[in-house]
């Protein structure tokens, strides 16, 4: 059996799934966006299907799991959307299974704690929530630090999915194209738009604090 190893561990499934006319056509649609995610992100597994609406990947550290799901919520078609449950821990592999490898620990425990607790809100006045942070606690001390850190994250989360929520599908194609390094002539080019009118959209629909913000974030983490 492997040591277990301190990991960012994230599940991931897909938002009302079950009202979409042709869910096979959903899926491929999902799984390619997630493919784009995975060459963009490095992560100690990629982000891949498991059973249902549920895909699985673990990331060494929380930044590349703050930016992966991100992007995979950009990547993903108009109209359709996902919940991250991100968890900080430990993770173990138990055995094999019919899909691979079977894991075990804190890390998994921790996202299945967070997406459960984003799904919370899809009713609540926080409806956009989208994503949420855990991490497990092992003594007082560690209850501080666990506990601080998640209302940081969470604190973020809340503000980035809110802003995502409330993009066009423009806003949304712009803010990846930034992510992804392009510049704002090559962002023009690929809308049709002016050079002036992807600089305005940028600033009104919040894409730029996203990125302010991201880099402040990450940096701090990294």
């Amino acid at each position: 059996m492997q040591a277990p190893s301190p990991v960012i561990a994230v599940i991931v499934d897909v938002s009302r799934s079950r009202s979409h006319a042709d869910r096979a056509a959903l899926q491929r649609e999902v799984q390619d966006a997630f493919g784009r995610v995975n060459s963009a992100v490095v992560a100690a597994q990629p982000l891949e299907p498991t059973v249902g609406d549920e895909s699985q990947a673990v990331y060494a550290d929380l930044a590349s799991a703050l930016r992966a799901t991100l992007l995979a919520r950009l990547e993903l078609p108009d109209g359709v959307d996902c919940r991250f449950g991100l968890g900080r821990g430990e993770l173990a592999t138990i055995g094999t299974g019919v899909v691979g490898a079977v894991q075990d620990g804190s890390a998994w425990w921790s996202a299945r704690e967070a997406i459960d607790e984003a799904r919370k809100h899809e009713y609540s006045k926080l409806a956009f929530v989208r994503t949420w942070f855990a991490s497990p606690v092992d003594d007082q001390t560690a209850d501080v630090a666990s506990r601080t850190e998640e209302a940081l994250v969470n604190s973020y989360l809340l503000a980035r999915d809110h802003i995502v929520g409330t993009m066009t599908p423009r806003s949304r194609h712009l803010l990846r194209g930034q992510l992804h390094g392009a510049t704002q002539v090559e962002l023009a080019r690929l809308e049709g738009i002016s050079q002036s009118a992807v600089s305005q959209n940028l600033a009104r629909s919040g894409a730029n604090a996203l990125v302010a913000g991201e880099a402040l974030l990450l940096g701090s983490l990294s």
